[in-house]
């Protein structure tokens, strides 16, 4: 026998607001709208600005380095990492020692443009509504639930 369809036993667990991964799609959504027109000022999408930041925190890594480190595939980002060098901001060379590899390399322009970007942060925390230890709880809860999801790959 089939359950009725409106118990609560049996809907309430697939109801879009009970989602965590609808509320985390949601919230990365409108985050991204609200980095957007910062980054516009930059000339960057919000996919380069986080390979920027990689760069920034580390230049000279090889694109499988950003790619593990953005938790991305390697083949999505060299598009992203073309674009960025036809700017002006990097550089991507073969590697002497593996010409499969390719390290990629700020510009002086690329490095200059982290100045510029470090008023991103502030905006951000102001439109998020929330104090600077608020916001990194929620991150630090985030990064753990990230760490546990990867674990069960």
């Amino acid at each position: 026998m089939t359950p009725p369809r409106n118990t609560p036993d049996n809907c309430d667990n697939l109801l879009l607001d009970n989602q965590l991964c609808f509320a985390l799609h949601s919230t990365s959504l409108l985050m991204t709208k609200v980095y957007k027109p910062l980054l516009q000022a930059l000339g960057l999408t919000y996919p380069q600005y986080l390979a920027m930041m990689v760069l920034w925190e580390r230049d000279g890594l090889t694109v499988g380095e950003i790619s593990h480190r953005l938790l991305t595939d390697p083949g999505s980002l060299t598009p992203l990492l073309k674009r960025l060098e036809a700017e002006g901001l990097l550089s991507r060379t073969r590697s002497r020692e593996d010409e499969r590899v390719v390290i990629v390399e700020l510009t002086e322009q690329g490095r200059a443009l982290r100045d510029q970007a470090r008023d991103i942060p502030p905006c951000i925390l102001g439109a998020s509504g929330q104090t600077l230890e608020q916001m990194r709880k929620l991150q630090a809860d985030l990064q753990n639930l990230r760490s546990h999801l990867q674990d069960n790959l």
